[in-house]
């Protein structure tokens, strides 16, 4: 625990400095750039894509070639660099005309490349610290992905709030320039932490070619059953490659889990997107003289987790532990199935909530006012970012320890980064569907997403997401009861089970 709070604060100045940037970037784009509101949440939605794809590439050199421990270092400046140039350019304006936003850009994938970097590298380099061979560190383990996420949470609901405070009300350089200034200090604190590092190194080969490997092991082995008289091998060889094939295919028979949570991670993309552009419009006012800035909602995500994760750690998981005999309560499976779930009643209540809001504008007179505020409260968008935000305790947290836990140990970080992709590819999705539904239905007359949200239908997209997220629990209802997990050291294999496919139902 000593050593993984240095790869802890970290992690919470990363999720200051990534969300410093993406909490509020709708509202920069729309603004300051002009961009209409479909193709700036296209946008944003294919800039996290890159960022949730890189971690993919990254985390193979990093398990390969540079290490853990360094490419965290160096993600880190990477940050630094990338959110200097993003507050420069959004304070002076250096560069005219597109010149200003192509160098915008530049730093903005910059960022993208640093979280690629930094995302799967630090989680897996703080849970080495605990020795999985070590009855007490192994259960620790598992309750340092709740407290992981806890402090990840915590930093992301302080930079919300700030950050797009500072950034509606002072100005747009300061407010990407404080995650800057965050990020530099804490990188001095990891490196504060460096002596006391548990580092593993493996004279096996790259994750890349193990996999190349792998692959024509399997090639040989079919061919060989085609064959009468095989020629035997070395035993030695032959269990040595049988091994290796084992690893990949340890990897593949995660890919089904993986396709099947692919619809949650586009519902938790419009979070930061038309949720933001939503609340714009509704009274935000706390007192007489406060407004809270429509990107500080998000926050409500953050604290929702940040109070729920010790509920289900000192409450939830030795209550289950009584009935199920497991040390973590439930299967990890369990608990992805029920934050899926809590996902669909998320997107369900958003629909609703948005039919309300159109309504409020109809009898109010202000469909044609889209700057005005309409008479219903922010209170009103509340519950959805506290269910998304239950949802993730379930399903974010589970899906970390699930590909932490179930890929070969050689390339845990490049199973984390699979974990990310799930993110990369659900934002990209999201990009393509919110592009093609706004061309689709611009050509009807009236787009979903149009610049007058009193005259969009954000509701109609939701209820879409909802129809594609029931599928997507059918299918995870399926994968979940045929999934094997890994077989370790102190226990046999087991199926998902009945167990598992009852939690997508809760």
């Amino acid at each position: 625990w000593k050593s993984s709070v240095f790869v802890m604060a970290m992690e919470i100045a990363e999720r200051f400095a990534y969300k410093g940037v993406a909490a509020n970037l709708i509202t920069y784009l729309t603004g300051p750039l002009g961009q209409p509101m479909a193709r700036a949440a296209a946008s944003i939605d294919a800039w996290k894509g890159v960022s949730q794809m890189l971690p993919l590439p990254v985390a193979c050199v990093a398990d390969a070639w540079l290490g853990r421990y360094r490419a965290i270092v160096l993600a880190s400046i990477l940050f630094v660099v990338s959110m200097g140039t993003l507050s420069l350019s959004s304070a002076f304006h250096i560069f005219r005309s597109g010149g200003h936003v192509a160098v915008f850009y530049v730093a903005l994938y910059l960022v993208a490349l640093g979280e690629g970097a930094h995302k799967p590298c630090a989680q897996a380099f703080a849970a080495d610290q605990f020795d999985e061979k070590d009855p007490k560190e192994n259960v620790a383990r598992s309750s340092f992905f709740n407290w992981w996420y806890f402090g990840m949470c915590a930093g992301t609901a302080v930079t919300t709030m700030v950050s797009s405070y500072v950034q509606d009300n002072v100005g747009w350089g300061l407010g990407f320039g404080i995650p800057c200034i965050v990020i530099l200090v804490s990188l001095a604190v990891f490196l504060i932490g460096t002596p006391s590092y548990r580092y593993y190194t493996t004279k096996e080969p790259s994750p890349v070619a193990r996999v190349g490997k792998a692959l024509l092991v399997l090639i040989k082995s079919w061919r060989s059953k085609h064959r009468t008289n095989p020629a035997s091998g070395k035993v030695e060889a032959k269990n040595s490659d049988e091994d290796l094939v084992e690893e990949v295919r340890s990897v593949f028979r995660l890919l089904p889990i993986w396709a099947s949570c692919i619809i949650y991670a586009i519902i938790f993309s419009q979070t930061s997107t038309f949720f933001t552009k939503q609340a714009a419009t509704l009274d935000r006012r706390i007192g007489p003289k406060f407004k809270v800035p429509p990107a500080a909602l998000q926050t409500f995500i953050s604290v929702s987790i940040v109070a729920f994760i010790p509920v289900y750690d000192r409450l939830f998981v030795p209550l289950a532990r009584r009935y199920t005999g497991r040390p973590t309560g439930i299967t990890m499976l369990q608990r992805v199935g029920a934050g899926l779930s809590l996902s669909l009643v998320a997107v369900v209540l958003s629909a609703l909530v948005e039919m309300r809001r159109l309504g409020v504008a109809r009898d109010a007179g202000l469909v044609d006012a889209p700057k005005a505020h309409l008479p219903m409260t922010l209170w009103w968008m509340v519950p959805q970012y506290v269910l998304i935000g239950v949802s993730d305790v379930f399903a974010m947290i589970g899906l970390q320890e699930f590909f932490y836990d179930q890929v070969p140990d050689a390339v845990r970080s490049l199973g984390l980064a699979l974990f990310l992709s799930i993110f990369g590819v659900g934002h990209l999705l999201s990009s393509f569907l919110i592009s093609v539904i706004d061309r689709a239905t611009a050509k009807r007359g009236a787009s979903w997403f149009s610049n007058n949200l009193n005259r969009a239908h954000l509701d109609y997209f939701y209820w879409l997401l909802a129809g594609l997220c029931v599928l997507e629990l059918v299918a995870f209802f399926f994968f979940s009861r045929a999934y094997v997990y890994k077989k370790k050291s102190d226990d046999g294999d087991y199926r998902g089970g009945d167990a598992d496919a009852d939690a997508t139902l809760v």
